[in-house]
């Protein structure tokens, strides 16, 4: 096999795909995680114009939190149904879905409707993360998943600055409805181009789906958000709908774990909860997402009505909080994987996430714009330095069988913490701006029509009375205030929680987590499985190192006495052979001269025998029809060369014991045959350069 590309085999291994093909299968699956990515962020700029125009501003903090609810919640469940039924089939239904979500919120004429649509959207949008992250798997062999994975990490990253400047251009130039028809044209391509070029057969495999553990951890935390955001709000906290909602929340919160107990596959296995580093981390990440999604939904708010700006100017003025984020999220995983320790920046991260988040209770109607991109930015710095860390210290705590589960369980727990801050928030919002407004009005009553629940659209402010207009604005720049002052002890409780938070020696698979896999602030997890996750992280690793020295490193260990060169020639003889002068060099990309060349040493070691093509010669020549073919000699080093070859990475997941883990002693073994069969060929003048280097 010489393509990097894999299909799947009757045996379950991979198969070739053509270079154009995977190109087109890659793009596709881009597409449709550009969609759920950038549906993540558009909404933000577009939210003040939204409330407005719907009259439902004490609902606003409903548009973010009902997508960012079911994507959560829906994500396991897609993975596992992809995993059974096949990736393909599941993913076009999640494009499907989320197009009917994105064509019904365009067309919503009341708050309600559009926060149902959302909910709907959001169930598409965890299919999508979840099946472009999978089958990424099935289609790339290792040694390029790491890059592709990389791309598919920085598209969150993409989304994350663009998504609040295109969602702007759309409100100034169009209407907030084109934040959702612009779905429609990129989606219908995905579903096409999947259609056509997407394998019908990937990789399935067994589970037993745990249902009723996602029905009820869904139900739980829907009543949780509920009771937070209309207690207060809507009804008083000793109503019974807040009583009754809490009710259900605790039944249904009892539900789930005597569900989970039981289930062959639990959803999030209890166990884990007695990982102190798990439970921490759970903790400080829920705080984390709580304090940040519940400010990021209310900083459009400030830029629009408070300072009067144009929705795409503050999706402009947003990016100094990505900038420091982006900074610190990919600076922190470098210095990680270089000092081996990682409690330090959480610690940090949450100390000065808390610092940004007072620095933005302080913003008045008058704060210099300038000042207010540096309360960003130090919001964005807190936030990066704290994101990914709390994953790479929960992969290094756990066992294998547990990596797939606790992964996807940290960042579960970031996401709910999402979806409660922005409801909490958004109550506490609604519920300061009734008396806000009052006293900044002194009585004076709003025109008709318009009033502190139902708000009104930027645009709409413009056409007050003066006095009216700046008292208003007076009001609201008081309430966000209240937001952000309520933000401050959340993001000091999560500080507090990091000193809870055990460092373990990292292992150095930890080390290759991906920073930009969790870059984006509103990314939703990808469920994936340990044996998934190992993978992604010794493909990372092995990707880094020098090539030319691994090679050195493997012939020395393995004790076949040829260059960097030649040991990487012998493989591809190994996994060829025999084979025809000239079919290897149209393989290797070379001409029959240049491997002549560098046939000689292993020719002058017995490794390698050279004789005469039984079948007539091509044009090139008989030389050219020459068949090459390993020697048993040959034979030998090739099977000690792959020896060493898995034994180094074995040393890389001696952590989590490959030797008692059949799995994982299999995966290894997979991983070193197909790295040893598709590495690239050395440049000559960095295999001579090259000095012995262990694998």
């Amino acid at each position: 096999m010489t393509s990097l590309d894999v299909d799947t085999a009757p045996d379950g291994q991979p198969q070739a795909l053509d270079q154009r093909r995977v190109l087109l299968i890659i793009g596709a699956l881009l597409l449709g995680m550009l969609l759920a990515a950038l549906d993540q962020t558009i909404v933000a700029t577009a939210l003040p114009t939204i409330a407005g125009d719907l009259h439902g501003l004490s609902h606003l903090s409903w548009v973010v939190t009902a997508y960012l609810l079911a994507s959560t919640v829906s994500t396991p469940l897609w993975g596992k149904l992809g995993d059974m039924y096949g990736r393909k089939t599941f993913f076009q239904a999640a494009i499907v879905i989320f197009l009917i979500g994105s064509a019904l919120s365009g067309f919503a004429h009341s708050m309600i409707e559009l926060i149902v649509f959302r909910a709907v959207q959001g169930l598409g949008g965890g299919g999508l993360i979840v099946g472009a992250q999978t089958i990424v798997g099935d289609v790339v062999s290792p040694r390029q998943r790491g890059r592709y994975q990389g791309i598919f990490g920085a598209t969150f990253g993409v989304a994350s600055v663009l998504g609040p400047l295109i969602g702007g251009f759309f409100v100034d130039n169009l209407s907030w409805r084109w934040v959702f028809y612009i779905n429609l044209p990129i989606g219908i391509v995905a579903l096409v181009v999947t259609a056509a070029v997407l394998p019908s057969r990937l990789t399935k495999s067994r589970h037993v789906i745990d249902y009723a553990g996602t029905v009820l951890i869904g139900a739980a935390a829907t009543c949780l958000v509920l009771l937070t955001s209309l207690g207060g709000v809507t009804y008083p906290w000793g109503s019974f709908p807040i009583i009754f909602l809490g009710v259900l929340a605790v039944v249904f919160t009892a539900g789930f774990v005597f569900v989970e107990r039981r289930a062959a596959e639990p959803v999030l296995p209890l166990h884990l909860f007695g990982n102190r580093v798990f439970t921490s981390t759970s903790v400080i990440g829920f705080a984390v997402g709580f304090a940040m999604f519940g400010a990021l939904a209310f900083l459009p708010q400030y830029m629009q009505v408070v300072r009067g700006i144009s929705p795409t100017q503050s999706g402009l003025r947003l990016l100094p909080m990505m900038l420091g984020l982006l900074i610190t999220s990919i600076g922190s995983g470098q210095l990680i994987s270089r000092w081996g320790r990682y409690k330090i920046f959480p610690v940090l991260g949450t100390a000065v996430m808390t610092i940004g988040l007072y620095l933005l209770s302080r913003m008045g109607t008058t704060t210099s714009f300038w000042l207010v991109s540096l309360y960003l930015f130090v919001l964005g710095v807190g936030l990066g330095a704290s994101i990914q860390v709390l994953v790479i210290a929960v992969q290094n705590a756990v066992d294998y069988k547990d990596l797939g589960a606790a992964t996807s369980g940290a960042t579960f727990f970031r996401s709910i913490g999402g979806s409660f801050g922005t409801a909490v928030f958004g109550a506490v919002f609604s519920n300061q701006l009734v008396g806000d407004l009052r006293r900044a009005l002194h009585g004076v009553p709003l025109p008709h029509g318009f009033s502190a629940s139902s708000g009104a659209s930027p645009a709409v402010l413009h056409h007050l009375p003066a006095a009216i207009r700046a008292a208003y604005i007076t009001g609201y720049a008081e309430a966000l205030h209240s937001v952000f002052l309520f933000a401050t002890p959340v993001g000091a409780l999560a500080f507090c929680l990091t000193f809870l938070l055990k460092e373990v020696p990292l292992r150095d698979t930890t080390r290759a987590v991906d920073p930009a896999d969790s870059t984006a602030p509103t990314a939703v997890p990808a469920t994936r499985t340990s044996s998934q996750e190992m993978e992604r992280a010794l493909v990372t690793l092995l990707s880094r190192e020098n090539r030319a020295r691994v090679y050195q490193g493997l012939a020395t260990a393995a004790h076949v006495e040829v260059s960097p060169r030649g040991a990487w020639l012998l493989y591809r003889i190994g996994d060829c052979g025999p084979i025809t002068k000239a079919k290897l060099a149209r393989v290797l990309g070379t001409t029959s001269a240049d491997l002549g060349n560098r046939m000689t040493e292993l020719t002058a070691a017995r490794y390698v025998t050279v004789s005469d093509g039984t079948s007539p010669a091509g044009p090139d020549g008989a030389e050219d029809a020459a068949v090459l073919a390993l020697t048993p000699a040959g034979e030998q080093a090739v099977s000690r060369l792959n020896d060493a070859r898995e034994a180094g990475i074995e040393r890389l997941a001696a952590g989590w014991h490959p030797d008692q883990n059949p799995e994982l002693r299999h995966l290894v073994g997979r991983i070193a045959r197909t790295l040893a069969a598709t590495d690239r060929p050395l440049e000559p003048e960095k295999a001579a350069a090259a000095g012995p280097a262990q694998s």
